[in-house]
């Protein structure tokens, strides 16, 4: 086979309108104005930067080592982005960081480490905003813990007896609204209620009012309740059994079959008071009643609970909402296994499986920007997807570069301005 070399040509031409669509929302810009003051020496700025760490993972890559390895012939010759080393990248994500607070748990010896960077956490708030033209007034929020597991110096076992981190992430929609890192060792419930009043507070600061909130069973306790009556309107949490619990449902007899093919299931629910000891403990005069909706499965191995007297498999939802009916209730809360997609998404697409530092504050650093790459990625394939044949706003981020980015081009600087030649097609709608 014969070859015949010509000028380079960079083969990601469509990398060219997602940087030129960030910079007609000003989001370079927002990032120069809203992270440290560089010295007026540096190269570099933070718009190329975190631009250009943006665009490994807009080309196919997942670290920053792709910046010289794989993308340095493709990326040096963008005229509006100067390109900076890995190293460059590295080292100034790290100054981002904030040093973790750690503490104990009162009923235990184990130590607990948490990252907070509300600095980052505003100023992803403030890009998505810019490019949504807003967020939702009366939002859906998700909360949720994941496991990203790593052998970092400072990564503990977790539950799965693995080493990682557990990250605390909020979601309205596919939108990260906020991440909090925290040890392996750190389980969601820890310290949870203090993560949720740090998170509330910041979205409130931004004019984001909580309408509704999902969760699962490790915002199921007293004093992180207490902080999501104050900041949420209706809420919809996991419940975890007790005998409390199983005397509740004892008592229910209003069950209503839904089962389906595959399972025998009966719906029913009832009013509860939870945390009674707790509250006494801490001297609430109170009580408050709650709504719980349970779901019970046929159990196969026929096995009878002492409480109930029944040989069943129970789910409990506990909520504050008495407008929706039983099946409204479970049906939007299984909902949020969309937002737990999203971690498979900032997982394999945006590199949180592939953590670049050695400690949890700078890998907090890093969950972020990634996390700000993912809401960016948000927008673009659901701009784009109106304007190019192919593209439809679901699609994951490998499709769209193969779609949209893989399309060779070309700048040239003729009359002193610079020009994209494209040697291939990008399919606008006309």
């Amino acid at each position: 086979m014969k070859v015949q070399k010509t000028s380079f040509i960079s083969p990601f031409g469509g990398l060219n309108y997602v940087l030129n669509e960030l910079d007609k929302h000003g989001i370079g810009d927002i990032l120069d104005s809203y992270l440290p003051n560089l010295a007026q020496q540096s190269k570099y700025s933070w718009r190329d930067i975190i631009f250009s760490y943006w665009s490994v993972f807009f080309c196919g890559g997942d670290c920053a080592e792709d910046l010289d390895r794989n993308l340095k012939n493709t990326l040096k010759d963008l005229p509006h982005l100067s390109l900076p080393s890995p190293d460059r990248v590295l080292d100034r994500l790290k100054e981002l960081s904030i040093p973790a607070v750690i503490f104990n748990s009162p009923r235990s010896k184990a130590y607990h480490e948490f990252a907070v960077n509300e600095h980052l956490n505003q100023l992803n708030l403030t890009i998505s905003k810019q490019l949504f033209k807003g967020l939702p007034l009366n939002a859906t929020l998700d909360y949720d813990n994941t496991i990203c597991y790593t052998e970092k110096k400072d990564a503990t076992r977790t539950y799965m007896f693995e080493k990682g981190y557990q990250p605390g992430v909020a979601f309205i929609g596919s939108q990260v609204v906020y991440v909090e890192n925290r040890t392996g060792n750190s389980s969601a419930q820890v310290g949870q209620d203090e993560t949720l009043l740090r998170m509330f507070s910041l979205l409130k600061q931004h004019g984001i009012s909580i309408k509704k909130f999902r969760a699962d069973s490790a915002t199921y306790s007293l004093k992180t309740l207490r902080v999501v009556e104050r900041y949420a309107e209706h809420y919809y949490i996991r419940v975890r059994m007790s005998h409390v619990l199983e005397n509740a449902i004892a008592s229910i007899s209003n069950w209503e079959d839904v089962s389906d093919t595959i399972e025998e299931k009966l719906r029913g629910e009832t009013v509860f008071i939870p945390f009674e000891r707790a509250i006494r403990d801490v001297k609430e005069k109170n009580l408050k009643t709650y709504r719980i909706i349970v779901t019970k499965t046929k159990r196969k191995d026929g096995q009878v609970n002492f409480f109930t007297g029944e040989a069943y498999l129970y789910s409990a939802i506990i909520t504050n909402d008495y407008e929706m009916t039983a099946d409204q209730i479970v049906q939007f809360y299984n909902q949020r296994a969309t937002a737990e997609r999203e971690f498979e998404v900032l997982k394999y697409d945006f590199g949180w499986n592939k953590l670049p530092f050695s400690n949890l504050a700078q890998n907090n650093v890093y969950l972020i920007i990634t996390a700000m790459c993912r809401n960016i990625y948000h927008y673009i394939i659901g701009h784009f997807s109106k304007i190019v044949k192919g593209l439809k706003p679901e699609y994951r981020l490998k499709k769209f570069i193969f779609r949209f980015i893989c399309v060779p081009a070309k700048w040239i600087k003729h009359a002193r301005q610079w020009h994209l030649r494209l040697y291939g097609n990008i399919a606008f709608k006309t």
